[in-house]
């Protein structure tokens, strides 16, 4: 059995199997994941209705019920999204690469530039990183931390209109319609969001499973048992 090893800034050996990704950090990633899927299918629905059933309006509820799913999924979203900001402060320095990509550093933008080679097919030198690499950190950072505060700020806004004025939606993000009074907007705008995110998605599927294939670690699995594993002693770039 290989010998599994806890990552470290002070780590030197990036040969072996190191423990990189914490279990909060793995569970609020799939929660997030089957968050997204269900406010995905369930937004586009609430967008796009499905046909008017047939008898007595009373007889049938199922608008009401998705929209019903599609709250709950908000509330899980929310939620995930707050433990998982508490634990990049308190988890390891994987874990707080979701919230302070290391921008300043020249050498962070050398290796993004690298990886957008790598992923454009203009370069076969694949780099090996204990976390994420600067390309992945810093569309996390826009999708995970920017666009996903937009959803719930935006999201919540309208679920205000439902709870009504002095409710604690309306407290907390009443103060949209103030930015734009215009509710049609706000819908326009959440849903623009939803697409940005299920764009995402599309990208990240396709740059995970590219990695298992073509690159130097595995991409899936890390996120299973957290265990990033190294293939082979080939060119190093460790991050």
């Amino acid at each position: 059995m290989a010998t599994i090893k806890v990552a470290t800034p002070q780590s030197e050996d990036f040969t072996g199997n190191l423990y990189v990704f914490e279990v909060p950090v793995r569970i609020w990633h799939w929660v997030h994941a089957l968050a997204i899927t269900v406010l995905a299918v369930t937004g586009y629905l609430i967008a796009s209705p499905l046909p008017s059933m047939s008898g007595e309006a009373s007889d049938s509820f199922l608008m009401g019920n998705i929209r019903l799913v599609h709250f709950i999924a908000a509330m899980v979203f929310a939620v995930g999204l707050l433990v998982r900001f508490y634990w990049a402060i308190v988890g390891n320095e994987y874990s707080r690469g979701l919230l302070i990509p290391p921008v300043w550093r020249g050498q962070f933008w050398s290796r993004m530039w690298h990886e957008v080679l790598v992923y454009s097919f203009l370069t076969r030198k694949i780099a090996k990183y204990r976390g994420h690499n600067p390309l992945a950190q810093i569309f996390m950072w826009l999708i995970n931390v920017v666009l996903a505060l937009f959803m719930v700020c935006t999201g919540f806004a309208l679920y205000s209109q439902g709870t009504g004025a002095g409710s604690w939606a309306d407290v907390l993000f009443g103060w949209v319609f103030v930015i734009e009074p215009s509710s049609q907007a706000v819908r326009m705008w959440h849903l623009t969001g939803m697409w940005l995110m299920v764009v995402f998605i599309i990208v990240h599927l396709y740059m995970v499973i590219r990695a298992d294939f073509m690159s130097r670690q595995n991409g899936i699995s890390v996120m299973i048992d957290g265990v990033r594993r190294f293939k082979d002693d080939g060119p190093r770039d460790p991050q």
